[in-house]
């Protein structure tokens, strides 16, 4: 019976043909009703009509591509025999990120503390090094809600743009009525910590209608939350100068504008005007406002709050029957991740010298949780080479100009980079699903502080 049994079991790694064919043809059916009311037609606009031009060739072409593509993974990738082994073992007791992975963070300040000097000052590095940052420091700031709290927030790009018009009117209207125009070159100063103040204020306000509220639901009011918002900016027109938004003064070194005048930065220092001391001010400024969200939450996530936070994210239940208010506990976590939006809310409006609610949509708070969700919820490291790759790449298809030859005329190859970065969460979620970091340094230990891998927590948390 033993051998019968033997010759009967299928061997690890075998293919099952009719599952495969299965999916195989389940596969293109799929593809061809999503490809099809998208690829198929395409309008082209003529002297005289509009035209539609079929491309089935194309949906042809797509849908073997996708369809290779899981015969790939059938053979090649979920066939393995040492998938399931694989999984089976123990993780190796010290790894390249037990050995390394302490220097990292120090390694990434120092590189960007030197950065202006190892790119000589060039104005369009240190710009898009500064553009990054910004959503670096959002996405640290969403992640206290995100990550540590495990609140999902697609309503974060409203903290930004509290933060942004707060320093517009601050600057433009409400400082120099009050206090003459004199006070005008040191209006980023005094109206960032205002900025982050109010946009903690509207964080609570938020908080208070979502306290019952958990998982979709919690999303769906956050994502109403952020469209209100940007609806207010765009029809309040007497106040915020709806669409037309509002110029506002740029920053200053601490009173000195960066112009060609007597009175200006380089003229108080002894120096040839050159507008590259703007871009390396802002980038020293933004770098700092980043490292200061960075040490905020590694402190706060070592306090009781902070503890809150991440048994709030891993069982409520469990959380309120341990006397923790949980109130309090989501309260504080929408306040605090809200008040880090405003702070670079405010820097991108003395960075821009004009907002409007443009800037504001909601493909802004998407970008921001997914730098989150790509880089590890919790993980402050991960967040940062996820904002580098998706930022990264964003700029990089301005540089694709090559591909205008290959392209039907009129294509502008940057209008495919929300289809490259989401083709790459895709990838990314199926073969890293918790995230570039997956290791989490844990906040209470006993003896030992010991990284704990991401396969021994429940999907999904960290």
């Amino acid at each position: 019976m033993m051998t019968q049994a033997s010759a009967t079991a299928a061997p690890a790694g075998t293919i099952d043909v009719n599952a495969v064919i299965k999916d195989l043809i389940g596969t293109a059916i799929v593809s061809f009703l999503i490809l099809t009311p998208i690829v198929t037609y395409k309008s082209v606009i003529t002297q005289y009509a509009l035209v539609l031009h079929s491309r089935w060739w194309l949906v042809g072409l797509l849908m073997a591509i996708v369809v290779g593509g899981r015969l790939f993974m059938h053979l090649f990738v979920w066939s393995r025999p040492d998938r399931v082994s694989a999984k089976a073992a123990a993780p190796p007791a010290q790894g390249f990120a037990d050995r390394y992975g302490k220097y990292v963070a120090p390694g990434l300040l120092i590189f960007a503390l030197v950065l202006p000097v190892i790119t000589a000052g060039d104005k369009r590095t240190i710009d898009l090094a500064i553009y990054i940052l910004t959503y670096v420091m959002l996405a640290w700031g969403l992640n206290i809600v995100v990550g540590l709290a495990g609140l999902l927030d697609l309503g974060y790009v409203a903290f930004y743009a509290v933060g942004a018009y707060s320093y517009a009117l601050l600057s433009t209207v409400y400082f120099p009525m009050w206090f003459g125009d004199g006070i005008v070159p040191w209006a980023f100063y005094l109206a960032l910590p205002i900025a982050g103040f109010l946009a903690a204020l509207w964080g609570v306000i938020l908080g208070f209608p979502v306290l019952r509220l958990r998982g979709d639901y919690l999303a769906i009011v956050t994502l109403a939350f952020g469209e209100i918002i940007r609806l207010v900016l765009i029809n309040w027109f007497d106040f915020t100068n709806g669409p037309q938004g509002i110029n506002v003064p740029k920053a200053t070194f601490f009173g000195l504008p960066f112009t060609a005048s007597d009175d200006g930065f380089a003229a108080f220092f002894g120096l040839e005007h050159d507008r590259i001391y703007f871009y390396l001010f802002l980038y020293y400024v933004i770098l700092g406002l980043a490292m200061l969200t960075y040490y905020v939450t590694n402190q706060l996530r070592r306090l009781p709050i902070g503890r809150a936070w991440e048994a709030l994210r891993e069982d409520e239940i469990a959380c309120r029957s341990l006397g923790i208010n949980t109130t309090n506990t989501k309260l504080t976590a929408f306040a605090i991740g809200a008040m880090f939006g405003g702070f670079a809310g405010s820097f991108f409006a003395a960075r821009q010298g004009f907002v409007s609610p443009e800037s504001f949509v909601f493909i802004e708070s998407a970008i921001i949780l997914a730098i989150v969700v790509l880089g590890g919820l919790g993980s402050q490291i991960g967040i940062v080479f996820a904002a580098i790759a998706i930022m990264g790449a964003f700029e990089l298809f301005r540089e694709m100009d090559f591909l205008k030859a290959v392209l039907s005329e009129g294509t502008d190859p940057i209008q495919f980079r929300m289809l490259a970065v989401g083709l790459a969460m895709v990838i990314m979620m199926r073969f890293r699903p918790r995230g570039f970091v997956t290791r989490r340094q844990p906040t209470v230990f006993l003896k030992v502080k010991k990284s704990v891998s991401g396969d021994l927590v429940k999907e999904g948390h960290g």
